[in-house]
């Protein structure tokens, strides 16, 4: 992996090298998501870019939230993608710009989507942001607030208010991180976050099951996406993805398709309150 480091966050994909791959020609759609409304956070980049692509792909609508002023690169290529994949029966796509760890942001994101389309067929919870720190006393109170709001406050709100306009046969899908399994020293902070992601998904799972809506979870291991070079050390990206049993690390492509699969009532009907592992090889338990 490239020797390079993002000073910022959130990162940006356009300046990376090499850039993350979000597309395969490999990769054969089939209508999955034929007519369906979905809404991806932190969609512009990523993990969330590949997720945006392989659902326009499948004939869904998307929605994405990013970042303004930080990403509006990212949106706007990643918008421009969309436009190119989607299907001709689906609704142009939009790009919302919101700060989502604040419960009146989410708010005007579902308001704005549901004004536009009608419904929330699937909501996608992936926007996130992590801080290396050596000591748990670096953490301080601000660093510790804006994390957990971001990583899992933004989860609670966009679900809630989503909620009102999802119908029997919809889906939620939440990344949580291997790290949530196995713990990562110089990540404590992002860590309890995605463990808290991993227990609100088996919760809720059970809690909205009664009304036909499943949710469940992907934990991506080490992938190659702008939270990365934005995260770490020049030393620590070079190394990045090399302790897993693939020795490498993965890229969006190789992560978005758990999310279809999920997504899609066809394939995984019987499934909720569980996560997906795409990550390398490495074995969790839980």
């Amino acid at each position: 992996m490239a020797s390079q480091k993002q000073h910022t966050q959130p990162g940006k994909e356009h300046v990376m090298d090499p850039t993350p791959q979000f597309t395969s020609p490999d990769y054969q759609p089939s209508n999955k998501l034929q007519g369906k409304i979905a809404v991806i956070t932190g969609g512009d980049s990523g993990i969330g870019r590949a997720v945006c692509n392989l659902f326009a792909l499948e004939g869904a609508t998307v929605a994405f939230t990013y970042v303004k002023g930080h990403e509006d690169k990212d949106a706007k290529d990643t918008l421009e993608m969309i436009n190119r994949a989607k299907t001709q029966d689906a609704m142009a796509p939009k790009a919302i710009a919101a700060d989502l760890g604040f419960d009146e942001n989410c708010k005007k994101v579902i308001e704005e989507v549901v004004n536009a389309y009608g419904r929330i067929d699937i909501l996608v919870n992936n926007a996130a942001e992590q801080y290396e720190n050596i000591t748990i006393e670096e953490i301080d109170d601000p660093r510790l607030e804006r994390v957990f709001r971001t990583n899992i406050f933004s989860y609670f709100f966009m679900t809630r208010h989503a909620l009102k306009h999802m119908k029997e046969g919809s889906s939620i899908i939440n990344t949580t991180s291997i790290n949530a399994y196995k713990g990562h020293p110089t990540l404590v902070d992002y860590t309890a976050t995605k463990g808290a992601i991993v227990a609100f998904t088996r919760a809720l799972s059970m809690q909205i099951l009664s009304r036909g809506i499943r949710v469940n979870g992907v934990a991506p291991g080490p992938i190659w996406t702008p939270l990365i070079p934005a995260s770490f050390g020049e030393e620590k990206i070079a190394q990045f993805g090399s302790d897993v049993p693939m020795k490498r690390a993965g890229q969006p492509i190789e992560v978005a398709p758990s999310y279809v699969f999920l997504a899609c009532n066809e394939c995984s009907s019987y499934i909720s309150g569980q996560v997906l592992h795409p990550n390398g090889g490495t074995i969790v338990n839980g």
